[in-house]
């Protein structure tokens, strides 16, 4: 399908209420493709009160959302996920245009998007509860799970699909009914997905979509209202924390998937071949723009001028430009601000004694293009290694021993996610052991599964996502004793 038609099949307005309508005053924001600068679209700007007439048909359709019997919620989320892999490729391209990964990633998202649709429609009809005698044998005991009410959901600009598809599709299956704002930079894909719900047959106000500049105001009115009760938010750790305390007053359910620093450790023992390519894919998937990219490659000392000269020969050999064009491996970083922040980051780090080995520029416009960018034995108490990099650049730090990779991959107040490369079994277990992550790839690049629980420990959240845990997030518990039936 070409570009245009594409565009001009996305809705414009907000969805509120099962109609897609204009914002208050009919204001409207602009969104952009990053690798161009060109306008793509115009589409409403949600004010507060946009915002309060969203949180109104999610409350209003709850009761009767809720009482559906869980085989129809899996029926419709399984229609759902079929006429999404029936439309692959126009989400694909929608996600390309919008955010600028190459398209072979935008389809890559599409599958693993889909997935928490498939696996959360079948998750739908499968919530237990239990039964049994109290240990007294005076009564018995009934715990049941219920949905826990109306939803606020906030997603990223940089999964655009799988961030929307993996708070949605758990939420609907539980019975919850939900507000989902998408990032301001990126908000095509989730009203595709929107538009795709309510052709599959979703009732109205169960999904409402507000789209705005303005997401302070509009958050702090819907995460105020009393009839709202859990919240969801994948972004920064400094923006979750703001979250978590408005939502303290609420005393609010709180999924929280925050921001990461992730270990890479190659041992001395590990695999090279299988630590180059899974450094590749753990590194340069999104353009780096992951909150499960490698940040830290820690490579023992041994190994760290072979694995260093070998990733930057692939890295100079990656095609830079817009994802729609052939054979494109790294596309615009999300806008100014991302391409100055990885100019900060390796030029702290180069100025504190790591060596460049490739890249280092950010490119002349159009677009927001940062060069593919390795840098080795940087000094520890660089930026780099503190802070999260979201872009395509490789920062090498060389160690000694296990203690010593160990030291460097906890030096941070993040744990999302972690890598290690061991062809060790023992050495993998301890790391299972030692390293403070939610996650951890042992002798593999990329993690996310939507059969798996995503989420971190410290700074980088609370709750998971996906999973048998998945569901639960957006469920609640009832203990209910009845007398014994036997007298």
């Amino acid at each position: 399908m070409h570009e245009s038609e594409l565009l001009a099949r996305v809705p414009e307005g907000l969805l509120i209420n099962g109609e897609w309508r204009p914002a208050e005053g009919g204001r409207t924001l602009d969104v952009h493709d990053p690798a161009t600068g060109q306008l793509v679209k115009q589409i409403a700007d949600a004010s507060v009160a946009d915002g309060k007439a969203a949180m109104d048909a999610a409350a209003a359709a709850f009761p009767a959302w809720a009482a559906t019997p869980a085989r129809e919620r899996a029926e419709l989320l399984r229609h759902t996920f079929d006429l999404l892999k029936d439309r692959a490729e126009d989400f694909a391209l929608l996600m390309t245009i919008e955010m600028g990964k190459p398209l072979a990633e935008a389809r890559g998202e599409v599958t693993y998007g889909a997935e928490f649709v498939r696996w959360f429609s079948e998750e739908a009809a499968h919530v237990q509860g239990r039964y049994g005698a109290n240990p007294e044998g005076t009564g018995r005991m009934i715990v049941s799970q219920h949905p826990v009410g109306p939803c606020y959901l906030i997603t990223p600009w940089n999964f655009p699909l799988a961030m929307a598809t993996r708070k949605i599709a758990p939420a609907l299956a539980a019975g919850c009914t939900v507000v989902i704002k998408p990032a301001e930079l990126t908000p095509l894909t989730t009203m595709f997905f929107a538009q795709l719900l309510v052709e599959a047959g979703l009732p109205a106000g169960v999904v409402n979509v507000v789209t705005t500049s303005t997401a302070g105001p509009v958050s702090e009115a819907i995460i105020g209202d009393p009839r709202l009760r859990k919240l969801s938010f994948t972004g920064s750790t400094p923006v979750g924390q703001r979250l978590l305390a408005q939502a303290a007053p609420g005393v609010l359910r709180t999924s929280m998937e925050l921001g990461g620093n992730a270990p890479f450790i190659v041992f001395d023992d590990a695999d090279l071949d299988k630590a180059v390519a899974g450094a590749m894919a753990a590194k340069f998937r999104n353009v780096g723009q992951a909150c499960t990219a490698a940040n830290r490659f820690i490579v023992h000392r041994s190994l760290v001028e072979e694995f260093t000269e070998r990733v930057t020969a692939q890295v100079k050999g990656m095609k830079i430009g817009r994802g729609t064009e052939s054979g494109v491996s790294i596309g615009p970083l999300i806008d100014d601000r991302a391409v100055a922040k990885a100019r900060q980051l390796v030029d702290d780090a180069v100025e504190r004694g790591a060596e460049l080995r490739a890249g280092g520029q950010a490119l002349e416009g159009p677009g927001t293009f940062y060069e593919p960018t390795v840098v080795s034995d940087v000094p520890e108490g660089s930026d780099i290694l503190r802070e999260e990099i979201f872009g395509p650049v490789l920062a090498i730090v060389p160690f000694d021993d296990e203690d010593d990779a160990v030291r460097i991959a906890n030096d941070t107040e993040y744990g999302l996610v972690s890598y290690v490369y061991t062809e060790n079994l023992a050495r993998g277990q301890r790391m299972i052991e030692r390293l403070e992550t939610g996650m951890m790839g042992l002798n593999i690049g990329v993690v996310s599964n939507a059969a798996a629980p995503f989420g971190g420990w410290k700074f980088s959240g609370l709750g998971r996502e996906g999973g048998a845990e998945g569901i639960h997030e957006y469920l609640q518990t009832k203990y209910t004793l009845t007398p014994n039936p036997f007298g």
